[in-house]
C-alpha cells in the first residue's frame, strides 16, 4: 500500500486527530457528522443531503468493495470531507471498477484515514455536531482551528438551490398489471437521490422531476395526481419558497408525499417549528413506529434537524388535522406527520427517513404503496365529487 502524506483534522472545540491523507490532498471544512451504516457507503457519499457535511463512518473497515458505476444515488459525491479508521487496501467484488480512494482523489474530495473514530464519534455524541477542518497541508492545529471557526455554520444555511437538478426531466412508468401507467406525480428535486423515483416508476408512477426553485405554476402544469418533495440538505428554517409551493398545493388539495427534508417543509407548511438535533440520526438502523399500523421498522436515515409537533392529539390546520403518525423509538423524534380531512380520511403525509434506501434496510417501502393508494383514493373522490 503507498505511503500516504500526514493529515490533521481539528474540531471547532479545539479537540484534534492526526491520521493520514485519504483521497484528494488539500483541505476542506464542513460540519462534522457521523453514519453509523456498516454497509452502503458509496451511497452515502452521493446522498447530496451530505453536501457541506464532513461523514465520520463508525465502520472501522471502510472500502472493502470498492466503488461501482451502478449505485452512485447522484451525479456525484456531495460530502465535503471523508474520515475513517481503516481503509481497505484491496477492493474485494466483482462489480468494483476503481477503489474509493481513487474515486475521492478523482472527485476532489479531502479525507483522512487512521482516526480513532470511535473517540471522535463519542465526542460528537457528547458536544454534538460542529463545525471541523481537514488538512493535508497545514501542520499547525492551532492555524487550522481559525480556519474553522471562520467557516459556515449548518444552522440558517439554504443549500437545496446548490444540489438541485438545473433542467426538469421525467423518468417513465414502468409497466405493469396496470397497464403503461397510473399516476403523474410532480417531484420536487431537494437534492434527491436516483432510488426516489424509480421506486415510484416500478409503481407505474411517471415522474416529473423539478428544480428547487420550480413554482406552484410549474407544479400543476404537470397536472399532477399527487406532489413530492424529496431528502436535501440545508435548514429548514431557512428555505421559503418550497414551502409556501407546498402550501398552495395543500390548498388544492394535492395529495403530498415528502421524505426526510420533505418532512421538515411539510411540518413549517404546516405550521409546525423545526430545531437542530445534538448530533442528528445518520445511519441505516433506526427504529420508528408507525402509530397508523402499531408496526415497528427498522430504517435508514440522514438527518439533523427535526420537526417540533406535538406527540398526541391532532393540530388544527388551514388544510386538515395533522398528527404525528412516526416516532423514532431511540429518542422520541418525529419520524413522520399525516394530514388527514374531517372525515379522517388521509390527505397528505411525509417521513423523517428513507424508505427508497439503496443499500437497505427496506422495511419502510410500503410508504410508497401509500402514495399510491393515497393518489387512487382522492383521485375517486373527485371523481365522486
Amino acid at each position: 500500500m503507498p505511503t500516504h502524506a500526514p493529515a490533521i483534522l481539528v474540531l471547532e472545540d479545539g479537540r484534534s486527530f492526526t491520521g493520514e491523507a485519504f483521497g484528494a490532498p488539500g483541505e476542506t471544512f464542513g460540519e462534522a457528522v457521523f453514519n453509523t451504516g456498516m454497509t452502503g457507503y458509496q451511497e452515502t457519499l452521493t446522498d447530496p443531503s451530505y453536501h457541506r457535511q464532513v461523514v465520520v463512518m463508525t465502520a472501522p473497515h471502510v472500502g472493502n468493495t470498492g466503488i461501482n458505476d451502478e449505485d452512485p444515488e447522484s451525479r456525484r459525491i456531495w460530502v465535503a470531507g471523508y474520515v475513517v479508521r481503516d481503509p481497505a487496501r484491496v477492493p474485494s467484488s466483482w462489480r468494483s471498477r476503481r477503489t474509493l480512494d481513487d474515486e475521492l482523489r478523482e472527485q476532489g474530495v479531502v479525507g483522512i484515514s487512521g482516526v480513532d473514530t470511535r473517540a471522535l464519534t463519542r465526542h460528537l455524541r457528547e458536544r454534538g455536531a460542529m463545525r471541523v477542518g481537514i488538512s493535508t497541508t497545514e501542520t499547525d492545529p492551532a492555524a487550522l482551528l481559525e480556519r474553522v471557526r471562520a467557516s459556515s455554520e449548518m444552522t440558517g444555511l439554504e443549500l437545496a438551490d446548490e444540489v438541485t437538478t438545473q433542467e426538469a426531466y421525467v423518468v417513465p412508468a414502468q409497466p405493469g398489471p396496470w397497464g403503461e401507467k397510473r399516476f403523474t406525480v410532480a417531484a420536487l428535486d431537494l437534492g434527491i437521490k436516483s432510488m426516489t423515483p424509480y421506486r415510484m416508476a416500478e409503481r407505474g408512477i411517471e415522474v416529473h422531476v423539478l428544480p428547487a426553485t420550480a413554482t406552484l405554476d410549474d407544479v400543476l402544469a404537470v397536472q399532477p395526481d399527487g406532489l413530492f418533495y424529496s431528502n436535501g440538505p440545508g435548514d429548514p428554517a431557512a428555505t421559503t419558497q418550497q414551502v409556501e409551493v407546498l402550501r398552495g398545493a395543500l390548498a388544492q388539495e394535492v395529495p403530498y408525499f415528502g421524505i426526510c427534508f420533505g418532512n421538515q417543509l411539510f411540518g413549517r407548511a404546516l405550521g409546525f417549528g423545526t430545531y437542530k438535533l445534538k448530533y442528528g440520526h445518520r445511519g441505516i438502523n433506526q427504529p420508528v413506529m408507525d402509530r397508523t399500523t402499531g408496526k415497528v421498522e427498522v430504517t435508514a436515515h440522514n438527518h439533523g434537524f427535526a420537526v417540533d409537533a406535538p406527540l398526541e392529539g391532532s393540530t388544527t390546520t388551514p388544510y386538515g388535522e395533522a398528527s404525528v403518525s412516526h416516532v423514532c423509538l431511540n429518542d422520541d423524534v418525529v419520524e413522520g406527520l399525516e394530514l388527514r380531512d374531517a372525515a379522517g380520511s388521509l390527505k397528505s403525509f411525509s417521513v423523517q427517513y428513507h424508505p427508497e434506501a439503496a443499500a437497505g434496510p427496506h422495511d419502510a417501502a410500503y410508504l410508497f404503496d401509500r402514495f399510491v393508494d393515497l393518489m387512487s383514493d382522492r383521485s375517486t373522490d373527485r371523481k365522486g365529487a
